[in-house]
């Protein structure tokens, strides 16, 4: 058996509740019983009783993993996607501070070898979740950071922002290109501030949902 007593793990994910807005414009989830411990209490005779959980959502919804799928028709959905690009993955931080400005360029990532590894960005925005100001002018990647991953190699990109692309524009070059070439995106992280700039593993895994290209997940770092 593995000794895990010098390990660490960090939670990366906000909550979701009931009625949450991730993203202006689409619906809070619903979050109900759909068999609560009273309806089951007749059921077994040793006074057993369970509760079975309802939610409604979307999929952008709380933390997220978005696969190719998400942007292209082509591209693979969540139940393609290969585990070794979503689990326990080297981590790096590269660490932006929103307070320094939104635009994250490609100078970001020059010096980096960011090759294979999760690429996490910290700004510093997930201070702002669950508030008007989350939605408004967010920190974000430019098209040619973006391609500067792609080039460098990066297995997984994430950032703790409302998205990884300039909302106030009507193009999304970051998604295209980073799920263009297979790279899974993680949005609406949190807590990147606890990790140090690189000695963890990342893991941010959706369930195997055939047909969706995004879905929450629990992301976590495991200090090495």
């Amino acid at each position: 058996m593995a000794d895990r007593t010098q390990e660490k793990l960090i939670d990366l994910s906000h909550e979701i509740e009931d009625g949450m807005v991730t993203f202006k414009g689409l619906p809070g989830p619903h979050i109900c019983d759909f068999w609560t411990r009273e309806d089951s209490a007749g059921r077994y005779d040793d006074g057993s009783t369970f509760q079975i959980g309802r939610i409604d959502m979307v999929a952008n919804t709380g933390t997220y993993v978005d696969s190719p799928f998400h942007r292209y028709a082509e591209g693979k959905d969540l139940a393609e996607l290969p585990l070794e690009s979503l689990a326990d993955l080297e981590g790096l931080i590269v660490r932006r501070p929103f307070e320094n400005g939104l635009e994250i360029d490609a100078d970001a990532f020059a010096d980096v070898d960011v090759g294979g590894r999760a690429v996490l960005i910290h700004t510093g925005w997930d201070r702002n979740w669950r508030t008007d100001a989350y939605f408004d002018d967010h920190p974000f990647l430019t098209e040619a950071a973006a391609r500067a991953l792609v080039e460098g190699g990066a297995a997984f990109v994430g950032i703790d922002s409302h998205n990884i692309d300039d909302t106030r524009a009507h193009s999304r070059p970051v998604h295209s290109l980073l799920l263009g070439a297979d790279i899974p995106i993680g949005e609406h992280l949190t807590n990147l501030g606890a990790l140090p700039n690189i000695g963890f593993r990342f893991s941010a895994v959706p369930p195997k949902v055939c047909g969706m290209g995004t879905f929450p997940v629990r992301a976590y770092a495991r200090l090495t």
